[in-house]
């Protein structure tokens, strides 16, 4: 099992930029690829960027493409999303998840466990 911690959710401008953490606690982080959602008020959580178990292979949102990057550290167990360009649209209570196996998957139900969400806003 894995517990999950996201930190780094704030107020920006549109056009500024943020980054998310996720601290992931157990020995065996390194089995579980992790993921980034999220969920605007009234809206149903969507997928935001996902990232193998490996760390060698990503997956993003086409809404991110270009603006947001997955990473993760192994070594510390932690999985990061920095967030450029950042739009009115973007804002959300952002999720970190994670699931057993290497695939970075795209459906939330893909997901076994999850934290409890950090949010970011962004101002026009």
């Amino acid at each position: 099992q894995v517990q999950l911690v996201e930190s780094g959710g704030g107020m920006v401008q549109a056009g500024g930029s943020l980054r998310l953490s996720c601290a992931a606690s157990g020995r065996t982080y390194r089995r579980y690829a992790m993921g980034w959602f999220r969920q605007a008020p009234g809206k149903e959580r969507e997928f935001v960027a996902a990232i193998s178990r490996t760390g060698l292979n990503t997956n993003n949102a086409e809404s991110v493409k270009g603006r947001f990057t997955i990473s993760r550290d192994n070594a510390k167990n932690t999985v990061s999303l920095q967030m450029n360009s950042l739009q009115p649209e973007d804002t959300a209570v952002y999720y970190c998840a994670a699931r057993s196996g290497n695939s970075a998957a795209t459906g939330q139900y893909d997901y076994d466990y999850w934290g409890q969400g950090t949010q970011v806003t962004v101002s026009s």
